[in-house]
């Protein structure tokens, strides 16, 4: 049946819920084999799915583990989730601004897909925090602050985490359906009233087109619908990185300074003001102009980032230690001019090998590599201006320049 169920998907016919669940549950139980799910999972990937498949497939995602309830903390959670990108550490600046301003924020997040860190790696960077808390403590310390960010339980959808690894380590993590099962089956069972997508589009993205991000959205709203729960989208670029960091240790500190409001006018920050103001005006249920101004209140008071070194207290975590490799590189332009390209993609692989991010799943990820720009799109240089800086343990990794700065 195993090899049925393949031949089927490769062939691009549709897949019973039973089909689905033996498959699935099969290999969660250890009965299907890597190389067979790979090879489902690929078939998925070229084929793609039905909204019916996706339904079941988020289904039996939802039914491997447990449904949290949180329906006794005030107000309404909003949940908010990104498709990954290049300097993606927008949940470490939103979530404790939107917590400040009174909305209840639960987040359980991932580790990294491939080129760099997921937010459970950056926050992993400051020394002693921990993401591995009970059902019991991410309601305690809800009602105590507002705020967790913590790692999946082993409770909550153990499914998607095994298919979560494999995907990362065989080229299936830009498929649709599997994106949106995935991201979806999580969200609604971590208990959130209602849910901000943040879909990445670009060349530093898992989808290359707005016409793909624009089917995503469609069909998490789809899947939000199903189980009456609210989604809005977000699509933004990720042609460019997000800000000036890349790399775990690097990003958690250039979230501190966005925290600050020491960071003004660059497309991390305005991304993230427009991720808060969606988030409070959903929880609020506030228009969005009432919902900037507390977010900008938030910021400029200190709330925010006092909220954030609540969080990090509480979970065990020392700011003061986390670090960056001592040892960097410059990298230097070449010529005079305007940058008219940062390519993000170039800086993802960069960063990867660099060991920000992993390969397979046995791969262990350097915490203090990473890089720094010092110049972003649209800015001046002149020959021998520093345009990014790399900061490395070993070897430098050979890269091209050319290919990741267009200036002229």
């Amino acid at each position: 049946m195993i090899l049925d169920i393949i031949n089927k998907k490769r062939l691009g016919e549709e897949l019973s819920y039973k089909e689905l669940d033996y498959f699935f549950n099969g290999y969660l139980d250890g009965k299907v084999a890597d190389y067979q799910m790979s090879s489902l999972l690929m078939a998925i990937c070229i084929n793609g799915m039905t909204d019916e498949e996706i339904f079941a497939l988020t289904k039996i995602f939802i039914d491997s583990g447990d449904v949290l309830d949180f329906s006794d903390i005030p107000g309404i959670k909003v949940d908010k989730h990104s498709t990954g990108g290049i300097g993606d550490k927008t949940t470490l600046i939103i979530a404790p601004i939107v917590a400040s301003i009174g909305v209840p924020v639960i987040k359980m997040s991932g580790r990294g897909l491939g080129y760099t860190g997921g937010t459970i790696d950056k926050l992993e960077s400051i020394p002693g925090f921990r993401i591995d808390l009970s059902d019991e403590e991410i309601i305690n310390q809800v009602h105590k602050i507002n705020l967790v960010v913590t790692g999946q339980t082993a409770e909550l959808v153990p499914m998607d985490k095994v298919i979560y690894a494999l995907r990362d380590v065989t080229g299936t993590v830009s498929s649709i359906p599997l994106i949106a099962s995935s991201v979806m089956s999580k969200k609604i069972a971590g208990g959130a009233d209602k849910i901000l997508i943040d879909i990445k589009v670009g060349n530093g993205a898992l989808l290359q087109t707005k016409a793909e991000a624009k089917k995503l959205s469609e069909l998490m709203i789809k899947i939000g619908e199903v189980y009456h729960v609210e989604v809005r989208t977000i699509i933004s670029d990720m042609n460019v990185p997000l800000g000036y960091a890349i790399g775990n240790s690097l990003e958690v500190l250039e979230a501190i300074e966005v925290l600050k409001g020491r960071e003004k006018d660059n497309n991390l920050v305005e991304l993230c003001y427009e991720l808060a103001t969606e988030m409070v005006s959903m929880g609020k249920e506030i228009n969005k102009g009432e919902a900037y101004n507390l977010v900008l209140d938030s910021i400029n008071s200190g709330a925010a980032y006092n909220k954030f070194l609540e969080m990090i207290g509480l979970q065990g975590g020392d700011i003061q230690g986390v670090c960056i490799s001592d040892d960097t590189y410059k990298i230097k332009s070449s010529v005079s001019g305007t940058i008219k390209k940062i390519n993000a993609l170039e800086l993802g692989k960069l960063s990867l090998a660099l060991g920000a991010g992993k390969l397979s799943k046995e791969d262990e990820i350097d915490y203090t590599v990473g890089i720094k720009l010092n110049k972003l799109v649209g800015d001046t240089v002149k020959k021998g201006d520093v345009l990014a800086t790399l900061y490395i343990k070993g070897d430098i990794p050979e890269f091209n320049i050319d290919d990741i700065f267009k200036i002229n």
